[in-house]
């Protein structure tokens, strides 16, 4: 009983210490967004793609996982959702759906330097909005 007591204190500790960490995956890297052409395709996820919709591809990152996308030059950030795979030979560090571009006024440039921050599974209710509005 007392090695149970032990274990669990030691699991709610851990737990506890996970949660409380700030997540420290973030990475710097070029962004670009996708072309008209992919609209109503398949991505690796299964879903389909709409480039109204905020979503991203990269290289690694597990599908379904959601970042905050911030353009270095002038400090304007988006909320995606890894959805789609990069080809593993891309120089972009992540491409995103033209709504999610256009949010970064990056639509004209093409391009654009980024900060690629994941958000911790915990935390993803507390910052989505409600409703579309």
């Amino acid at each position: 009983m007392r090695q149970f007591k032990y274990i669990l204190l030691l699991a709610l500790t851990l737990i506890n210490w996970c949660y409380a960490q700030p997540y420290k995956h973030k990475l710097k890297g070029t962004a670009s967004y996708y072309h008209n052409k992919f609209n109503n395709r398949k991505t690796s996820s299964g879903e389909t793609f709409h480039n109204i919709n905020y979503t991203a591809a990269h290289k690694t990152m597990p599908l379904g996982t959601w970042v905050i996308v911030t353009r270095l030059s002038n400090r304007l950030y988006v909320i995606v959702k890894v959805n789609d795979r990069l080809p593993p030979d891309s120089k972009r560090t992540i491409d995103l759906a033209q709504a999610a571009a256009r949010k970064l006024k990056m639509i004209e440039r093409g391009l654009a330097k980024v900060k690629i921050e994941v958000i911790p599974r915990y935390s993803i209710k507390m910052i989505m909005p409600i409703s579309n509005n």
